[in-house]
């Protein structure tokens, strides 16, 4: 399931890279809970409707817009009733409204998803006998077999049947794909703008909707519309 905050304008400037203070947001919202040491079975998009001030950061004049899935209902249901009570966020954003999205209806065919964040793939491997992290992007051979597999990690996770025809690859005709510097807890990594395409089953289409794909989905990366 999936829904959009509105919120009231900011009355100061809300900085470059204040994404983790959406990831802070939300786990206010949601409390103590058992999902912040689950696998990330949710993702969420950035903040839109917003103007850029060079050098300092975003202005959301006339409020912001973001949404939130969850594989689990019961924590957007967690979510929305705190939202009620307590609807600060920061830097002066307060929801307002709350609405919700009807899920897609998916079929066998393959399913095109613009982003709403970018997607991070990352592994941790051997390389002349130390381990260190690797970063893959679009343009890498590897990256669609990384994200069909972390997906249907994901999906094992939730306790859905194996997908055997799933398959998920970056659609590399979107003629303006780019790599983008995202920096979260003050670290700076890159990530891939590029529409996506899936392949198999209608519920894993709509699973990968609800859930976002590649690494990071819980931190604000991934998210698909």
């Amino acid at each position: 399931m999936r829904i959009y905050l509105r919120t009231t304008p900011n009355d100061v400037i809300v900085p470059f890279d204040y994404q983790q203070k959406i990831v802070g947001a939300i786990h206010k919202w949601l409390g103590n809970n058992e999902i912040h040491d689950k696998i990330s079975l949710y993702s969420f998009s950035w903040l839109l409707g917003g103007n850029m001030i060079v050098d300092k950061g975003y202005n959301f004049s006339k409020g912001a817009t973001l949404f939130i899935s969850f594989y689990e209902n019961k924590y957007l249901k967690v979510l929305i009733d705190t939202i009620l009570s307590d609807p600060e966020m920061f830097c002066g954003l307060s929801v307002k409204e709350v609405t919700f999205e009807r899920e897609p209806a998916f079929t066998e065919e393959p399913a095109f998803f613009r982003l709403a964040t970018p997607i991070f793939i990352k592994r941790l491997i051997e390389e002349n006998g130390k381990k260190e992290q690797k970063f893959y992007f679009y343009d890498d051979r590897e990256s669609n077999d990384l994200m069909t597999e972390t997906l249907k990690h994901k999906m094992r996770e939730a306790g859905l049947p194996d997908d055997d025809t799933l398959k998920v690859e970056f659609d590399l005709g979107y003629m303006n794909k780019k790599k983008k510097l995202v920096t979260i807890h003050g670290i700076k990594n890159k990530a891939s703008m590029c529409p996506v395409i899936v392949h198999g089953r209608p519920e894993s289409k709509l699973f990968a909707w609800t859930v976002g794909l590649g690494n990071g989905t819980g931190i604000s990366l991934g998210a698909l519309l």
